[in-house]
């Protein structure tokens, strides 16, 4: 059954602070802590990416997993179909070590001088080239983790707790269950 917003709330207080002392504080240790336990399943989660790759040919998949964000990350790089154009994607696939629950998301982004620029961050609804990945790796994440995909709107909740760089009154429960910065990727 899927939690309630409330209690991804509670779940999210354990690990977040509501003012700027993180660094050294309890909720920092949980979060270490959850972590080094979490580290167990990462041949779980590279078994996902294994079968994404057969899932997504022509997507270059990659491990985006970094802390102290709150989550697993997959990215499927775009397929470079015109290699005059400059316009990529990549979709993001994300469980949460905090809940039971994933998210997908897109980015888009201009490659220019071999670096990526003007990144536009995209959640529901995902612009139709990047649909079918995202159904493809929400499909695998589901059957590989038993979780719920985080509904948008309580993704968007705004909630009182700092997630560096992201401060209340702008921080949301994807931001504390998942990454406060999506559009940083590898």
């Amino acid at each position: 059954m899927p939690l309630s917003t409330e209690e991804l709330l509670a779940i999210a207080r354990k690990y977040w602070r509501a003012d700027k002392a993180y660094a050294g504080s309890s909720e920092h240790k949980r979060l270490t802590d959850l972590w080094e336990q979490e580290l167990e399943k990462l041949g779980q989660w590279w078994a996902l990416l294994d079968e994404l790759k057969r899932k997504l040919p022509g997507f270059t998949l990659g491990n985006a997993t970094a802390t102290p964000d709150a989550c697993f990350r997959c990215a499927a790089y775009s397929p470079v179909d015109n290699p005059s154009s400059a316009h990529r994607f990549i979709v993001v696939g994300c469980v949460s070590i905090l809940a039971p629950v994933y998210t997908v998301y897109g980015v888009q982004y201009v490659v220019m001088d071999k670096k990526r620029h003007n990144r536009k961050v995209f959640f529901d609804p995902l612009p139709d080239e990047m649909q079918h990945p995202a159904d493809a790796i929400s499909r695998r994440i589901e059957a590989n983790f038993r979780v719920d995909a985080l509904p948008r709107d309580m993704a968007d909740i705004h909630i009182p707790l700092y997630v560096e760089p992201v401060e209340p009154p702008n921080t949301t429960l994807f931001h504390a269950l998942f990454t406060s910065e999506p559009a940083s990727l590898p």
